[in-house]
């Protein structure tokens, strides 16, 4: 295949991807579970089958373990620790995974300082 046609494709796949993201918060908010794991499924089939990455701004607010869409709040629970070093801390109240994120960007600046 062309330089060109790959391009496009993958502009394509990443329009769809965003498509079924938006559709699945959509759907979160209305609170049915089932289409939004579907949606969310859908997105990363694409996303293998075209081998994208998939955009961060979704990347982080999907389960690992059970795939659905977590929004913070309804079935998922978010905490900030600063115990050892600060992370930020999500649960997945679906399946209970815990995902730690650390907050490298606040140590970072304190060196500077």
């Amino acid at each position: 295949m062309k330089e060109k046609d790959l391009k496009k494709i993958k502009k394509i796949g990443y329009e769809r991807i965003d498509i079924l993201m938006n559709l699945a918060e959509e759907e979160a908010k209305r609170g049915n579970w089932d289409r939004v794991k579907r949606y969310v499924y859908l997105a990363r089939k694409i996303a293998m089958k075209l081998r994208l990455r998939f955009p961060k701004k979704w990347k982080r607010r999907i389960c690992k373990k059970c795939g659905t869409l977590l929004v913070y709040g309804k079935n998922a629970r978010v905490r900030v620790k600063a115990k050892r070093y600060p992370h930020v801390v999500i649960t997945c109240l679906e399946c209970n995974h815990i995902y730690r994120i650390p907050m490298i960007r606040e140590k970072k600046e304190k060196r500077k300082k």
